[in-house]
């Protein structure tokens, strides 16, 4: 039973997860895939690498925050908006291992926030911004351990196509270089208060993703090199290309990789696109 009117201000886009049921297979499903993770991993590594501390990006109510407390060590409870801060710190003051911050997501100092420990994160995210936070929480791979992200399902599928797909494109490979994207649930509408226009799905990014075997050494000439390559995702790369090289230059690069003059980006994986990025040279 819902103990608060959830009333979600239009200018942030926040639809709060009211219905207990889908909070609560969120948070199966969410904690099942964390412990599946360490599994895999030696003994060792998964000791090294295990997160003690969680981020919770919009914490609206507090909605999610008491079933992330049962499992964190610590918890960062993060909400930007002033009116719901007085019932989610009412709500931690029972819950030891909770800290409420007041705070724009995108504009937190991370090692700040975290101590620069590893973290694993939880965000409801508003679907106008889905993209900044994603590439906000991806700047800090190197500690983040994993994020379960509720988002719009088109962006899920965004997240986790693979090439040749339709949805493939720059943000598929973008997420992919940095984590493994594992749609975990689909959410419909009516489990949030507003109802969205669109069903939802609960995503994992485990990470890390290809980034540690493609080794590239210039991330950010590489990141840029994507871009270009998917400027115009119904293009040849030949003519996507043509802003760095000439049209027969790119296409000698493209038999070079192994491919044809018609390759499309959406039709390329990550170590195709590395092999070309090294061969193109730094940017």
């Amino acid at each position: 039973m819902l103990h608060w009117r959830a009333v979600a201000p239009r200018r942030l886009g926040q639809h709060f997860l009211v219905s207990l049921t889908w909070r609560e297979r969120v948070a199966r499903h969410l904690f099942a895939s964390s412990a599946a993770a360490e599994v895999r991993m030696p003994a060792p590594e998964a000791a090294a690498r295990q997160a003690h501390l969680w981020i919770e990006i919009g914490a609206g109510h507090g909605e999610m925050t008491s079933l992330l407390s049962h499992k964190a060590d610590r918890l960062i409870a993060i909400e930007l908006d002033p009116k719901l801060l007085p019932r989610l710190r009412k709500q931690a003051a029972d819950l030891p291992n909770v800290k409420v911050i007041a705070g724009d997501i995108l504009a937190l100092d991370f090692a700040k926030l975290t101590g620069l420990e590893r973290f694993r994160v939880y965000g409801n995210l508003p679907y106008y911004i889905t993209s900044p936070i994603v590439h906000r929480l991806l700047e800090h791979a190197d500690r983040l351990e994993a994020a379960f992200l509720v988002v719009q399902f088109e962006v899920a599928a965004r997240m986790a196509a693979r090439p040749g797909s339709r949805d493939y494109g720059y943000f598929s490979a973008f997420t992919q270089f940095y984590s493994r994207p594992e749609i975990l649930l689909r959410i419909p509408p009516g489990a949030f208060q507003p109802p969205p226009k669109v069903s939802s799905a609960l995503v994992a990014l485990h990470l890390p993703g290809e980034r540690p075997q493609l080794a590239i050494k210039e991330e950010t000439g590489f990141l840029k090199f994507l871009k270009i390559c998917f400027a115009q995702k119904r293009k040849t790369l030949r003519n996507n290309l043509r802003s760095l090289m000439p049209r027969d230059r790119a296409s000698m690069l493209l038999r070079e990789c192994g491919m044809a003059p018609s390759t499309r980006a959406e039709e390329m994986g990550l170590a195709q696109f590395a092999r070309m990025f090294a061969a193109v040279g730094p940017m």
